[in-house]
């Protein structure tokens, strides 16, 4: 998956279009089209190799309306705690701009097409065989709707990235490609420590436990941005990152902060991790074998006669963190993909 750079960006009936000149936007169909050239309503803001122009829907950037179980081993009675960091709400943006409010206030913003819709065939249903009429007259107005619904809830942003920016951001890409390929992502919820010899011989030898849920790699980006770039995103659940060339864009449900990428702490290990029978990844190294209940030697406990071996794999464990409390924990069955995309990001830190 490599580094690209469109010239053109459509949201909803609008098209915005990137010129050496700057920002023109136009709205229309086929044939018929009008628009605002490059002193039209837009936003402008970059450092250091990176620039972005930005406007958001036919208001332009002046609107502002205001586990898995535990994966250690699973079935232990152990409290975990939870190790997912602050919430979006309480992390304040770092990576300047207004882009974060634009995208949240997008968001928020309600469809007016489907409740039109439900309208127009209610009406045309019960008003038959005038209905027919109210349908034809109807369809127009929904379909517009819908591309007005589509602009207003859509950040258009266009980057022009340069020099050692580019030439990391096409480097981060196609690291993010490569950990796409991965049959084993997750991201860590909750952990706890084994502290008792109980709690070690019946978690199969386990000295910790973890609570997770699986992840993915993609390169869609959030539906509520559209840019001239790919965009690296994880996503976990109702949660996702997606990596900009200036900044992390941070989800939670719908609700977005980012990080700039001096602030983003990045850093990956090798970790060996007890698995389930039968959820092994293809694409994991084993590194060596246990049993649901061990003795205090790390032999099978004899005494349970359903005592099923588990395998113990090796994958690596990606850390991102931000001193205000950001914090997400990643593994990844394939060790050197996992481990050079954190090396990737820990390198622009340092940029």
């Amino acid at each position: 998956m490599g580094f690209y750079a469109r010239k053109s960006i459509k949201a909803g009936p609008f098209r915005f279009n990137l010129s050496k000149s700057g920002l023109g936007v136009s709205a229309g169909v086929p044939g018929f089209r009008v628009g605002a050239g490059p002193r039209g309503n837009y936003v402008h803001l970059g450092a250091g190799g990176v620039y972005y122009r930005t406007t958001l829907g036919p208001g332009g950037a002046g609107s502002r309306r205001v586990s898995e179980a535990p994966a250690d081993f699973r079935g232990s009675t152990l409290l975990l705690e939870d190790v997912t960091g602050a919430s979006v709400q309480d992390l304040a943006p770092t990576g300047g701009g207004d882009v974060v409010e634009q995208l949240n206030l997008a968001a928020s913003r309600a469809s007016l097409g489907w409740p039109v819709l439900i309208a127009v065939f209610l009406i045309g249903a019960i008003t038959m065989p005038f209905g027919l009429a109210v349908w034809a007259l109807g369809v127009p107005l929904v379909w517009w709707l819908f591309l007005r619904d589509r602009a207003r809830r859509t950040v258009v942003v266009f980057y022009d990235v340069n020099d050692r920016d580019a030439e990391w951001f096409e480097a981060m890409t196609a690291s993010a490609g490569n950990l796409s390929t991965a049959q084993g992502i997750w991201r860590v919820l909750e952990s706890g420590q084994i502290s008792t010899t109980h709690q070690h011989k019946t978690n199969a030898g386990a000295g910790s436990l973890v609570g997770r849920t699986p992840a993915k790699v993609h390169f869609k980006g959030p539906k509520q941005l559209a840019t001239n770039v790919v965009v690296p995103t994880i996503e976990a659940g109702k949660t996702s990152l997606h990596f900009l060339p200036d900044r992390v864009l941070v989800r939670e449900n719908k609700k977005f902060t980012d990080i700039a990428y001096s602030e983003l702490l990045s850093s990956a290990s090798d970790r060996r991790f007890i698995e389930s029978p039968g959820k092994v990844p293809s694409d994991a190294r084993l590194v060596g074998e246990t049993w649901q209940y061990v003795n205090v030697k790390g032999g099978p406990d004899r005494r349970y006669a359903n005592n099923p071996r588990l395998p113990i794999m090796l994958y690596s464990e990606i850390l991102l963190r931000s001193r205000s409390g950001f914090n997400w924990e990643l593994q990844v069955s394939i060790v050197p993909q996992g481990n050079h995309f954190a090396q990737m990001l820990d390198y622009r830190r340092t940029m």
